[in-house]
């Protein structure tokens, strides 16, 4: 899927987007604390409102952010910077249509070594 023929976002009240981005952020702290506890891997996490940033024990991060103006998750890690966009329940990357939790899988799993998966529910 490209850019020129990938759906349109599905709109969302400015309410839905912030249940949206909450239910990410939150799967995302939830597999870290899950992680931590089981001990599969040591990613610390920091959470600033829509922000979340995580530090892997090679001291690289990967960085969560809401961006409420355009209704977008963005996700910077060490192999580039992603703009995510709500489509039909899922979101996906705006250049390839990627699923979020899959590209922040494979982000993680670069910098932490090992594999690590993400997924959008428990």
């Amino acid at each position: 899927m490209t850019a020129m023929n990938s759906p349109a976002p599905t709109p969302l009240t400015p309410a839905q987007y912030q249940d949206e981005t909450e239910a990410v952020l939150a799967a995302v702290e939830s597999q870290l604390d899950r992680w931590l506890e089981e001990d599969v891997v040591d990613v610390d996490a920091a959470r600033t409102g829509g922000l979340l940033e995580l530090s892997f024990p090679d001291r690289s991060k990967i960085v969560i952010n809401t961006q409420p103006p355009l209704h977008e998750l963005w996700l910077a890690s060490r192999s580039g910077g992603y703009h995510f966009q709500f489509v039909d329940g899922v979101w996906r990357d705006t250049r390839d249509g990627q699923d979020f939790f899959a590209k922040l899988s494979a982000c993680a799993s670069e910098q932490a070594a090992r594999p690590l998966v993400f997924t959008a529910r428990d």
